[in-house]
């Protein structure tokens, strides 16, 4: 007998022209939380998906042990079956549904005649929901909770199916920081009831805080597998990129020439309650060749700014003037925009910034499908030449740009909404989240993109949530708060302490 609830041994998975996993070898211990790192596209996603009978078993070599017993998963159903669950960053919960329905969907409490018994359903669905820490009543429609909550809700679901490994994938990718230390906390306490967790994240600080074991896996192979006490973050950062990442963030010389952008008095109210203003009487300005950060708290305004600036995407009574290079423009419109030289890069890319069912050579041209009008056609010879460069000098990790966007990695999807925007040429770029969900050797490369269009002279802002971000590759900061700019600082000037005071200042009453 061994104290491994799991083994995972040489198992290597291959699809049409690529090879996603090369003899992976894998040991989690009984009760542990072990977690898997890896830049987007390593195949960490691919190896629990062959774990789970997602991949079933024979579309894959190698051997999974699970118990002291060789199994073979056909699909999720026969792994759930022996205490394997898997949650997807992509949460698999039906909106319209409640929490209870949602719980027991395919797994319901049945009464007599084989009927669903709704009072057994929605107690036992009570019960889980306490047992997460959640005090929803379990009637409530997903759709009327919180993504952190639907999150515990699909905990709440696999503790319904007698788990023993659960794994969870980018948990907390799209959650707040409060509900972070949450979810956190609840796997340590599952921990302690004796249930075994794989998290897979590229936050190395929630690692760090809740792994007993770490295993890096690069391009598809095992890096190695460190041990609680021996983890530190450069030590899994030189795993994971395969080089040393003595500086986090590239170098740069900022270039600055005149004033690119200036936003006056920028007011934007909720587009359901006109009554309150979101966004407050902004003012701001960028450079030629600047990169301006845009700092604050959760709600504090800054992605409905962007938005509100962008075509006017969001809010309703929006106010203020814009002016390029001196000359007042209007930016009622996406197009129009677009047109005066104003792009935005999206937080949201799988909904607002991508068609993922399309092919990365339609994803880069949509947004200047006019550039490449040949006799009121897209000119198809020409569409395939501007994708390929940008595959090639982006480092677009993907055989041709005939592959549809939603197969590729988190990093690789943002490389995509990138190059469209850079194709079509703005003079100002705003990049709301540019590194969210991705990890730390794709987010350096995006950052050698940023500084490359600023050294072009064209003016960026950038929205970020994490401070060490902004502070590591922008020229000047701004710190918003209740919708208003509360305090501007150059970067050298600027530090984690004073931007938190200036991003928690309240608004004067």
């Amino acid at each position: 007998m061994t104290s491994n609830i799991l083994e995972m041994r040489g198992i290597t998975k291959t699809f049409p022209g690529v090879k996603a996993l090369q003899n992976v070898n894998l040991e989690v211990r009984r009760g542990e939380v072990h977690a898997i790192c890896g830049e987007n596209g390593a195949g960490k996603s691919t190896l629990m998906k062959v774990l789970s009978g997602v991949h079933p078993f024979g579309t894959y070599l190698g051997d999974i042990v699970f118990e002291n017993e060789v199994v073979e998963f056909k699909d999720l159903t026969d792994s759930e079956a022996k205490g394997i669950v898997i949650i997807h960053q992509e949460l698999a919960l039906s909106p319209y549904l409640s929490i209870a329905e949602n719980i027991f969907l395919n797994n319901e409490r049945r009464g007599r005649g084989g009927f669903i018994d709704w009072n057994e359903t929605n107690s036992r669905a009570a019960e889980l929901l306490a047992r997460v820490g959640l005090r929803e009543n379990p009637t409530t429609r997903i759709m009327d909770i919180g993504v952190g909550k639907q999150q515990l809700v699909e905990i709440a679901k696999a503790l319904s199916k007698e788990v023993k490994l659960l794994i969870l994938d980018e948990p907390t990718a799209a959650l707040n920081d409060e509900d972070s230390d949450h979810l956190l906390e609840l796997i340590l306490q599952l921990k302690e009831q004796g249930i075994t967790s794989i998290i897979i994240s590229h936050k190395l600080n929630e690692i760090k805080k809740v792994a007993d074991s770490v295993t890096v896996i690069r391009d598809g192979k095992t890096i190695e597998t460190i041990s609680r006490g021996d983890v530190t973050e450069d030590r899994i950062i030189k795993d994971m990129v395969g080089r040393d990442l003595e500086h986090r963030y590239p170098d740069h010389t900022p270039k600055l020439g005149e004033e690119l952008l200036r936003v006056e008095e920028w007011t934007a109210h909720h587009p359901q309650d006109p009554t309150r203003v979101i966004v407050d009487a902004v003012d701001l300005h960028v450079r030629a060749g600047e990169i301006v950060g845009i700092a604050g708290l959760m709600g504090a305004g800054r992605t409905e700014f962007a938005m509100s600036l962008f075509g006017h995407s969001y809010g309703t009574k929006i106010s203020g003037r814009v002016y390029l290079r001196g000359q007042e423009i209007r930016t009622r419109t996406v197009s129009e925009a677009i047109g005066n030289g104003i792009a935005y890069v999206t937080e949201d890319r799988k909904t607002y910034g991508l068609n993922l069912i399309e092919d990365i050579k339609r994803n880069i041209s949509m947004a200047s499908l006019r550039k490449l009008e040949a006799g009121g056609l897209v000119n198809d010879n020409e569409e395939y030449r501007v994708a390929t460069e940008f595959r090639q000098s982006m480092n677009i990790k993907a055989p041709n740009v005939l592959v549809k966007t939603g197969k590729l990695s988190g990093g690789n999807q943002q490389k995509v909404v990138l190059s469209k925007w850079i194709y079509a040429d703005p003079e100002v770029l705003i990049l709301d989240e540019p590194t969210r969900g991705i990890d730390v050797g794709a987010k350096y490369e995006i950052y050698t993109i940023i500084n490359r269009l600023a050294a072009e002279g064209k003016g960026i802002i950038v929205i970020s949530s994490e401070l060490p971000e902004l502070l590591g590759i922008c020229d000047r900061l701004y710190a918003l708060s209740e919708g208003r700019i509360t305090g501007e600082l150059p970067v050298a000037d600027a530090d984690p302490e004073s931007m938190l005071k200036l991003m928690t200042m309240e608004k004067q009453r």
